[in-house]
């Protein structure tokens, strides 16, 4: 907060619980206190369909909280009095068994974020750069992320982080999904419901737009952009 001039260097990727990670969650969750971070997760803990969970144990290796344990049948079960909300383990598990109860979590989550990032920006001279390339489908934390699902695009930058995570977003859904990827997977099912919309087709649960259109009525930038291309 005692900088002058914030400049930005961004992953571009896809996100689990936000859809993906641009300019704004960068800033706003990166550049918030360890309280702000939980502060901005907490809207629901995730709960455990024990029909569903197979008990592979691999959301507990994914949880940063203690909070996921074991019964005698094997079920994972979650302790809300221990769960921070990050959504790791929703993300971590393949086969659905795990959910946020709150049907507006991921959307309060994106809202938050960009008021971060507003807080943060506000005030001081920012630049912004994004790398989209090696676009895995979940945040980077997790450390047996999947393969790619979009090809590599290049890079962007701009005055404006919401034009510049608008421009990012826009230029992933014009590009061809990765086969062997869980994008490529889940679209080759037969019986996935297409969502046309490359980050929900990948982790169908997100809401990226409110993240941007936050954003855009806080005042942090505006969605609108002219790209200018350099070869």
């Amino acid at each position: 907060m005692d900088a002058d001039v914030l400049i930005s260097l961004t992953h571009f990727k896809g996100h689990e619980m936000t859809g993906f990670g641009g300019a704004i969650k960068n800033i706003g969750m990166g550049g918030g206190s360890r309280a702000g971070k939980m502060h901005q997760h907490n809207e629901g803990t995730p709960i455990v369909d024990p029909e569903l969970c197979r008990g592979c144990r691999r959301c507990a290796r994914e949880c940063g909280s203690d909070a996921i344990s074991y019964g005698a049948d094997r079920k994972a079960f979650i302790d809300p009095a221990v769960c921070k909300g990050c959504g790791r383990c929703i993300g971590a598990c393949a086969f659905d068994a795990i959910s946020n109860v709150n049907g507006s979590a991921t959307e309060m989550l994106c809202r938050k974020m960009a008021e971060y990032t507003q807080a943060i920006c506000h005030g001081r001279p920012c630049f912004h750069i994004s790398l989209i390339m090696d676009v895995s489908p979940n945040c980077d934390c997790h450390d047996e992320n999947d393969a790619p699902i979009l090809p590599n695009i290049g890079m962007l930058a701009s005055f404006d982080p919401v034009a510049l995570d608008q421009a990012c977003a826009d230029l992933c859904q014009q590009a061809a999904p990765i086969r062997n990827s869980q994008l490529g997977d889940n679209l080759a099912r037969p019986d996935w419901h297409h969502h046309h919309d490359h980050f929900m087709d990948s982790n169908p649960n997100v809401r990226w737009k409110e993240t941007l259109a936050h954003g855009e009525k806080i005042g942090l930038g505006t969605r609108a952009y002219e790209l200018c291309v350099i070869k």
